[in-house]
């Protein structure tokens, strides 16, 4: 017969202090780690949100610019047109499709950039806008660019440094 002698010492229940420790630093470590990709997944898309706003509005100008050929097509668009909060074409004349209320063709250039520059600055925070187009050789063909300032999540500490984020670009080529 085989008498098996258990001695108190050596039959365990339940979880130690320590393991408890353990369990619990490993979990907040995980959480922690999810907390990061949370906050990186909200910033980007923030991100593509104003990318995206960015696209649509390079889109609606280059509609403009096609509207009106007289004088985008035709050449006479000077080399560059800036375009900001500073510089937002306030003083443009309202141009609306009735014959009292005839436009020019530069007039209708500066109406277009005046109404784009609003719409710029309700979706683009600090945004500035460049439009360059080539003045010799046929067809003619513009660049329009626009960069704005947003708010990023930095990926590491060197990110972080003020003045390593530049500001996003978004560059747009037209033929009008």
């Amino acid at each position: 017969m085989h008498l098996s002698v258990t001695s108190p010492r050596t039959r365990q229940r339940g979880f130690s202090l320590v393991e408890v420790m353990v369990a619990l630093v490993i979990c907040a470590v995980g959480l922690l780690g999810l907390a990061k990709m949370e906050s990186l997944a909200l910033s980007s898309t923030s991100v593509a949100n104003s990318r995206s706003l960015a696209a649509i509005e390079a889109s609606s100008m280059a509609a403009a610019m096609h509207t009106n050929p007289g004088y985008w097509a035709a050449g006479k668009a000077p080399a560059t047109i800036i375009v900001s909060a500073a510089n937002n074409f306030s003083t443009a004349r309202t141009c609306v499709v009735v014959p009292a209320n005839y436009c020019s063709p530069d007039e209708m250039r500066q109406y277009d950039l005046q109404q784009w520059a609003i719409a710029l600055a309700a979706v683009l925070p600090g945004y500035l806008s460049t439009i360059s187009c080539s003045t010799t050789g046929f067809p003619v063909t513009c660049t329009i660019q626009i960069q704005w300032t947003e708010n990023a999540v930095a990926v590491s500490s060197k990110q972080n440094q003020i003045g390593t984020l530049a500001a996003p670009t978004y560059v747009l080529y037209v033929q009008p």
